[in-house]
């Protein structure tokens, strides 16, 4: 199976195995109730789906009722027949984005930082420490949403991996793998708060999620980066481009037009 192909069974994999998640048709929304971040809410269509014009009706009602934003997440490539029928029903491509992945042979070690520690949340002080940097390091303000702390736990306590860096006792990053599926996780909201940033703790922390997942069986870890220079982050320990990926969503002005 191509690797682009395997990271979307991966994603769609882990949909329909969340306890909250809708089916609409032919597609699959990821609803976290707690978590109302775009990026923890969003579709996947049926590998080949061809909707019609009624079914993306239902599926923005669905988001509608869920109170989230109308938005998919997949490959072009999986269903080649949706992404016109959500430009025709409306929908604005936010971006194509590049999937990242590595193997273990792959894995470049990082340049070291100096006093960063490395450890896996034990306490719920040191989840929602984790979940903190995430949330501020994400843009959020004020304290973040549960689901956001429960993504973390639910990654260390199912087989994936969630860390928080720390820098004389100071949490200065955090970020996780996903619970794995076939041997695939994926490496998910890395942040690093703003005091720390530039100091390369965001490679060295990719770099130990990712040695960490493969040490508990994973054999690819994959990624979506954030931009460019996210991406070289990425590369310089050995992260290389398997597809891309096309985010998706209707404006709520638009939702009706």
């Amino acid at each position: 199976m191509p690797m682009d192909v395997d990271v979307q069974t991966h994603a769609r994999t882990l949909t329909l195995r969340s306890p909250d998640h809708v089916r609409v048709g032919p597609f699959v929304i990821r609803y976290n109730p707690d978590w109302s971040l775009k990026y923890a809410n969003y579709a996947i269509p049926d590998q080949g789906a061809e909707p019609a014009p009624g079914e993306l009706d239902a599926l923005i009602a669905a988001f509608r009722e869920l109170d989230r934003m109308p938005r998919l997440e997949f490959l072009p490539t999986w269903a080649p027949a949706v992404e016109p029928a959500l430009l025709a029903a409306g929908f604005t491509v936010e971006n194509r984005a590049p999937l990242l992945a590595c193997a273990p042979g792959g894995l470049l070690p990082p340049k070291p930082v100096d006093g960063l520690v490395m450890a896996e949340p034990a306490t719920d002080a040191e989840f929602d420490a984790a979940a903190l940097v995430q949330h501020l390091g994400y843009g959020g303000t004020g304290q973040p949403e549960a689901g956001t702390a429960e993504w973390l736990r639910t990654a260390a306590s199912d087989g994936g991996v969630a860390a928080l860096a720390t820098i004389g006792g100071t949490p200065a990053g955090a970020g996780g793998c996903s619970v794995p599926v076939d041997g695939l996780s994926e490496l998910a909201g890395l942040a690093v708060s703003e005091d720390f940033r530039r100091r390369g703790i965001g490679a060295a922390l990719s770099a130990h999620l990712t040695e960490t997942a493969f040490a508990r069986g994973c054999r690819v870890v994959w990624l979506e980066p954030g931009d460019a220079d996210v991406e070289r982050i990425y590369a310089s320990i050995g992260y290389r481009r398997v597809g891309e990926k096309l985010n998706i969503s209707l404006d709520p002005e638009r939702e009706g037009a």
